[in-house]
């Protein structure tokens, strides 16, 4: 297989994007947080897969540490696009289609709220950390993979794990906390006859009455 990678034999590339994208799906999704961003990292990693084959070697069974690394990288580099992504999905509807492979995506993390929660608290870990965390943890790469993909070395992909999943547990308890609290002022907020609103600079809510005296 992974010397008919490097010869660019197109049945090869066929079996190696079947096999492979909806797990390259799935990460992009869940570290973007944005189904638009994680089509597209699916297709510049393989863009970038086809350029770079010939640098793919001969070890292990699998060429899926390579093209995750791959993947890795062009997460790294879509902070810039993103912007333009999200302006492109606020055009489009909601109910947008997504691949077979959409029930997938949760995996570990069933309920919504709690994949809210963990986004915002993998994006306050270092990067060194996330990457380790969503290719071990939510990507299920084995350590080796995991220090071949980002190029490091076993025992580092060990301890940034360790050290990932012990400040995630509590940012996370964190985050949920945030927004369980957002959402009860929410529901609390009075109604006087007209739509509340609130007054951003000092906190004030008031009617649409109160407003128009």
């Amino acid at each position: 297989m992974h010397a008919r990678i490097r010869a660019g034999d197109p049945e090869a590339f066929r079996e190696l994007f079947r096999d492979h994208s909806p797990l390259v799906y799935r990460h992009a999704l869940r570290v973007s947080g944005d189904w638009a961003t994680a089509e597209d990292v699916v297709s510049l990693t393989f863009l970038e897969a086809w350029r770079l084959r010939g640098k793919l070697r001969d070890e292990g069974e699998t060429p899926r540490p390579w093209l995750m690394g791959i993947a890795v990288n062009v997460l790294r580099n879509t902070s810039r696009a993103a912007r333009r992504y999200r302006d492109a999905v606020g055009r489009v509807p909601a109910a947008g289609s997504v691949p077979d492979f959409a029930d997938e995506l949760v995996g570990r993390i069933a309920d919504a709220e709690q994949l809210a929660a963990a986004q915002s608290a993998l994006r306050r870990l270092r990067r060194a950390e996330r990457e380790v965390f969503t290719l071990c943890v939510w990507s299920g790469l084995g350590y080796a993979e995991t220090a071949e993909a980002l190029g490091i070395a076993v025992g580092t992909v060990r301890s940034r794990l360790s050290r990932a999943r012990t400040r995630l547990r509590k940012l996370a308890a964190e985050e949920l906390a945030a927004g369980r609290e957002v959402r009860t002022e929410n529901r609390e907020l009075p109604r006087m006859g007209g739509q509340v609103q609130v007054d951003r600079s000092s906190g004030a809510v008031r009617s649409d009455k109160e407003g128009n005296r």
